[in-house]
C-alpha cells in the first residue's frame, strides 16, 4: 500500500499509528525511510482482541478485562465507569499515580525505540504532559503546527475529542478545530483521529461509531491536501477513500500489523 509518484522518489516517510506498546516493531518501522511519522496512541491500556495485554489486566486480571469490554462494547459506558471504579477502589492506593508509573514504563521503551529523526503527535490516550521528558534530540513532537520533510509541508493535529469512553487526551470541538485551523494549508494533513466521515469512522470489530472531526472534515475539502494520514479506528470500515483531491488513509493498523504506511516522491 504505497502510493509511488510518477519519476523517481527522493524522499520516503514512513507512518504508523496506533502503536499500543508494540515497541518491537516500533524500532523496524524506520527502516529504509527517511523519516518516520508517529500518530499516537502509544499507550497500551487494554487490547480489545487480547484481553491478557495492557496496564488494566495486569492490574486486574484477565477476567475483569473480558468484562469490561464486553460493556463498553455494548455501549453500557455508564457500568463499565460503575465497575472499573468498584475496582480500582479495591486496589487501594492513588490511582493516577498507579497508571502515570505504567504509563512511564511503556514510555520509556516505546521513545527509545523511535528511530532519528521521528516526528509524533499524541492520541487520545496518550499523556502529552510525559512526552517532553521522553523525546529525545531525534523525536519532534508536534500538535496544532506544521514542519517541512523533503520538500513538502505536513501538519500535526493530536489528540480526540471527548468521548463516554473519557481517555486522557480528549478535547472540546472548539479546542480541536482551532488545531486544525492553526495548521492552515499543507501537503500532508497527520491527524490521530479520522474526519467524520461514516466509512471512516466505523470499527467493524468494536461495532460502533468512533468520534470524527468535523472540522478536519471542513479543512480538507477547504485546503485540500495531497493526503490526510490518521488511525485511532483499528478497523475501519473503509481504509482509504478520497475526498475531492485528497486521498484520505487510515494507518492506525500497527499495533496489530507492526508494518508501517509508506509514502515516497
Amino acid at each position: 500500500m504505497t502510493p509511488v509518484p510518477a519519476g523517481n522518489p527522493t524522499t520516503r516517510v514512513h507512518v504508523v499509528s496506533d502503536v499500543h506498546g508494540n515497541a518491537r516493531d516500533l524500532a523496524r518501522a524506520g527502516e529504509g525511510a527517511d523519516a518516520l511519522i508517529c500518530l499516537g496512541d502509544l499507550v497500551l491500556f487494554l487490547d480489545y482482541a487480547d484481553h491478557s495485554r495492557g496496564i488494566f489486566p495486569d492490574l486486574f486480571g484477565t477476567e475483569n478485562a473480558h468484562r469490561i469490554v464486553e460493556l463498553r462494547t455494548a455501549r453500557r459506558f455508564t457500568e463499565a465507569r460503575e465497575f472499573g471504579a468498584r475496582l480500582w477502589a479495591g486496589l487501594g492506593g492513588d490511582r493516577a499515580a498507579v497508571i502515570e508509573t505504567a504509563v512511564r514504563k511503556q514510555y520509556a521503551e516505546l521513545f527509545a525505540a523511535f528511530p532519528t529523526p521521528t516526528y509524533a503527535t499524541y492520541g487520545n490516550v496518550d499523556m502529552p504532559p510525559l512526552w517532553q521528558e521522553y523525546a529525545g534530540p531525534g523525536v519532534t513532537v508536534l500538535d496544532g503546527e506544521r514542519v517541512e520533510i523533503g520538500g513538502r509541508i505536513f501538519g500535526f493535529v493530536g489528540g480526540g475529542l471527548r468521548t463516554p469512553m473519557r481517555t486522557p487526551y480528549e478535547i472540546s470541538d472548539e479546542e480541536y478545530a482551532a488545531k486544525v485551523e492553526a495548521v492552515g494549508e499543507v501537503d500532508v494533513l497527520c491527524t490521530h483521529i479520522p474526519p467524520e466521515v461514516p466509512e471512516l469512522v466505523y470499527d467493524t470489530v468494536a461495532r460502533r461509531f468512533e468520534r470524527g472531526s468535523r472540522a478536519l472534515l471542513t479543512a480538507i475539502r477547504r485546503t485540500r491536501p495531497r493526503y490526510a494520514l490518521f488511525g485511532h479506528v483499528h478497523q475501519p470500515l473503509v481504509h482509504r477513500m478520497r475526498i475531492g483531491a485528497t486521498e484520505c488513509v487510515n494507518v492506525g493498523h500497527f499495533a496489530s500489523t507492526g508494518r508501517p504506511w509508506a509514502l515516497q516522491w
